[in-house]
């Protein structure tokens, strides 16, 4: 059909029976759109929420290495080297320091129910320590050394005394050696009760102490001496 002007204007007749275009807003296009995507039927293979949880979780891994591999001096193979050297060192204070403890315990008796004589202690000692079983030897070693000074009588044989007890009363009468059986008891209560374990110097250490103090003379003994004498 052509105007005035001569200007051509494009016209579309609507038949009879044909529906009438409708031009639907916006925002109700949106609404319905939305209520139509919230069918469950659209939604049967995705992902359950334990699904979605640990696709986050290993994104958030994933991220965490790929920052640490950024500053981390050599990129990723400078990472893995640190947490290779991490791992070292936290084994090192683990078999340094043994397993850790939930709670302290109470130094408890030195010795057990049964009654053994220093020279079974002493070669108990020895077994364990020739099979480098320290922590063992120790026991048995620091054991042997209070039997010994219960058989000489520089202390009263008492079922229910420490190691911290007797290195305390044997310290007192021969106080040049005070120190060292202070040691020995720490090292017994660490091993025993910490959850320490013993190295081969300090059985050395325990065995040249208990031979030192088979040589000492007790302060007490000598003051009877002495009162003898006079």
């Amino acid at each position: 059909m052509t105007g005035a002007g001569g200007t051509t204007t494009a016209v579309r007749f609507i038949r009879a029976g044909e529906d009438i275009p409708v031009d639907t807003p916006r925002v109700p296009a949106r609404e319905a759109a939305r209520d139509e995507l919230s069918d469950p039927m659209y939604h049967e293979h995705d992902p359950n929420l334990l699904e979605r949880g640990l696709d986050r979780f290993w994104d958030w891994i994933g991220d965490l290495f790929s920052d640490a591999a950024g500053t981390a001096p050599g990129g990723p193979l400078g990472l893995v080297v640190l947490v290779l050297i991490l791992s070292a060192l936290v084994a090192a204070l683990w078999w340094r320091l043994g397993t850790p403890r939930r709670a302290a315990h109470t130094p408890e008796t030195l010795f057990g129910d049964t009654l053994r004589s220093t020279a079974d202690h002493r070669a108990t000692a020895t077994a364990h320590a020739e099979a480098r079983r320290w922590t063992e030897a120790v026991q048995e070693r620091m054991r042997a050394l209070v039997r010994s000074l219960e058989d000489r009588a520089v202390l009263d044989p008492r079922p229910g005394r420490t190691a911290d007890e007797a290195a305390s009363e044997a310290g007192r009468l021969m106080p040049a050696h005070a120190d060292r059986l202070r040691a020995a008891a720490r090292v017994f209560d660490d091993v025993t009760y910490g959850g320490r374990t013993a190295d081969e110097a300090a059985y050395l250490a325990l065995c040249t102490l208990d031979l030192d103090l088979e040589a000492a003379k007790p302060l007490l003994a000598t003051g009877a001496a002495r009162g003898a004498a006079g």
